[in-house]
């Protein structure tokens, strides 16, 4: 790598960490802020997923700030076990991905600390709240719709993007008897209405029939075979998807986002988080994504840094290392990007896909701590915290 660009790197390696710095501290009970300026609460699954940058940062005022996030979501777990979507606040409940991100984040902590019974008896609740969610006992869980991190998005029944989770946490604790069933459910037919047998029950899956890719959600015979770049990145990540099967989704993705952008439907060298976009009038389209999820914006295929951090790591995972330094050196350009025109470094939550233009908050708590992981990833050749997870 050149020397410009690894300066150009370092800087803004150093601007994440200060981002992370500054939202350390934040207005409710000194828990840390989401982003610098717009969302002064802490929310828990950006503070969970951001649980793999601030580690690896070594900083201790900020690990000691994972750790006061991590006491104080088990403080206000429900008795059933369940963990509230803000981190202080008991009531804010509903979310599907809160309670496995929490389990993921406390073993990885406690690896990263050395501390093996760091928060047991949260951890028990919690895992016992997850295995109640699944309907059928088959240990994939299901969710209602927008109860994941993409709360303008109808995700219903079988998530791609919460099971990877669910898996990852299965191995880490050292379940993998019912880590491996979640595998192998995953890897059955995703059933569209069509195709399904009258006279025969299938245990549906996220396989898709002639793609290379998961499906985003599938439940009885209702799918969606749009593309969840974060789901099948994690997928990749975790070891979920077979080495053959990883570089062909990679493969794809390239192509498509080569398409998008002759198109002039994606601006940046960096792929959407959802696509095809859903436009007006598709099936799936609904009343409310034109005010806040047209096409090529937030969910509806926004390109989010911290997710595309997430894809820079499934590169790692799969062995694409120049695509990896590509991608990252693409990163690094874009959250250098801010709606305040006074700032040297973004760090925004989401930009428009068919312009590259930020349209998110500024100093997104995510945004720079992925950017860290997917810096160390890039550096190590690994992908910290899950390399024994694609060992079989």
């Amino acid at each position: 790598m050149e020397t410009k660009l690894l300066t150009e790197i370092n800087d803004t390696k150093r601007a994440a960490v200060d981002v992370l710095l500054h939202n350390s501290y934040g207005p409710y009970g000194g828990l840390p802020r989401t982003a610098g300026w717009g969302y002064p609460e802490p929310y828990t699954r950006d503070l969970m997923i951001s649980t793999l940058g601030v580690l690896l940062t070594g900083n201790e005022k900020l690990i000691k700030s994972l750790q006061n996030v991590l006491e104080t979501l088990a403080k206000n777990q429900t008795p059933l076990g369940h963990i509230p979507s803000l981190v202080h606040n008991s009531k804010e409940r509903g979310a599907s991905d809160t309670t496995p991100l929490f389990l993921l984040a406390v073993a990885i902590y406690r690896k990263h600390v050395g501390d093996n019974d760091f928060l047991k008896e949260s951890a028990n609740k919690a895992l016992i709240w997850m295995e109640y969610q699944s309907p059928t006992d088959r240990v994939l869980v299901s969710q209602l719709p927008t109860s994941d991190w993409r709360d303008e998005q109808w995700v219903l029944g079988y998530g791609l993007y919460v099971n990877t989770i669910v898996y990852s946490y299965l191995r880490l604790f050292g379940f993998s008897e019912r880590a491996n069933r979640i595998k192998t459910q995953m890897e059955r037919l995703s059933i569209r209405e069509e195709e399904k047998e009258e006279k025969n029950y299938i245990d549906e899956g996220l396989f898709i029939k002639h793609k290379p890719y998961y499906a985003l959600w599938s439940y009885k015979i209702y799918n969606s075979e749009r593309f969840d770049l974060l789901g099948n990145s994690l997928a990749i990540i975790m070891g979920i998807a077979p080495p053959t099967r990883a570089a062909r989704i990679i493969a794809w993705i390239e192509k498509e986002c080569q398409i998008l952008q002759e198109k002039k439907e994606l601006a940046l060298d960096l792929p959407p988080n959802f696509f095809p976009y859903i436009m007006p009038g598709d099936k799936d389209w609904r009343p409310r994504y034109a005010k806040m999820n047209t096409p090529g914006e937030y969910h509806n295929g926004g390109v989010w840094p911290f997710v595309c951090s997430f894809y820079v790591a499934a590169l790692i995972a799969a062995g694409k290392y120049k695509l990896a330094e590509k991608k990252f050196y693409s990163l690094t350009k874009c959250v250098k990007l801010a709606r305040n025109p006074e700032l040297a470094y973004g760090f925004n939550e989401w930009f428009k896909a068919q312009d590259g233009s930020p349209r998110g908050n500024d100093w997104q708590t995510w945004s720079a701590s992925m950017y860290l992981y997917a810096a160390a990833c890039l550096e190590q050749k690994t992908t910290p915290f899950f390399e024994e997870l694609r060992k079989v």
